[in-house]
């Protein structure tokens, strides 16, 4: 099997009014992202999708603002803040790896659009580029890898930087 065979379902959608943004130019984007991540052998080896058989991956984007993020930080993480974006790694953080009829669920992706809008200010870039960061963020949450260290940081970071140059 070769990823250019899997077939990618990622839905999105969009509850935050103040900003309207393309949300099938995203989910090209998140394919894209997606596909650069699964072709680097060492990235593929170290994820959740490692060893398995299956031809198709979904997942969700929900695109919100931060009150709602604050919200779901508290009543499932329990962490009492807003955050630019919390992920629900299904598949990678299940014990059992359950794949339906050659389908994996990875999960949730939830991005705070005015977090967004906040941070493409401070950082001095546009907001698709804050946006599209967040979204390779996400998608490496999704695949299992964490940042709980600096050095796990950095290669987290690092990728998504290679990953959004790769795809321009």
């Amino acid at each position: 099997m070769t990823q250019n065979k899997i077939k990618l379902n990622i839905f999105s959608e969009n509850i935050y009014e103040n900003l309207q943004i393309d949300e099938r130019k995203f989910i090209n984007k998140a394919k894209k992202i997606l596909r650069y991540y699964m072709s680097k052998p060492d990235v593929y080896s170290s994820s959740c999708l490692n060893g398995l058989e299956f031809d198709t991956i979904s997942f969700d984007f929900l695109y919100c603002d931060s009150k709602k993020t604050h919200e779901i930080n508290k009543e499932y993480r329990e962490k009492d803040y807003p955050a630019d974006i919390i992920t629900f790694a299904i598949f990678a953080d299940s014990e059992e790896k359950i794949i339906f009829d050659g389908e994996i669920n990875l999960g949730e992706v939830i991005i705070a659009l005015d977090k967004v809008i906040e941070e493409a200010e401070k950082k001095q870039c546009s907001e698709e580029e804050e946006l599209s960061f967040l979204i390779s963020h996400g998608i490496l949450h999704l695949l299992g890898f964490d940042h709980q260290t600096m050095e796990d940081y950095n290669f987290v970071v690092g990728l998504q930087k290679e990953a959004l140059k790769a795809i321009k």
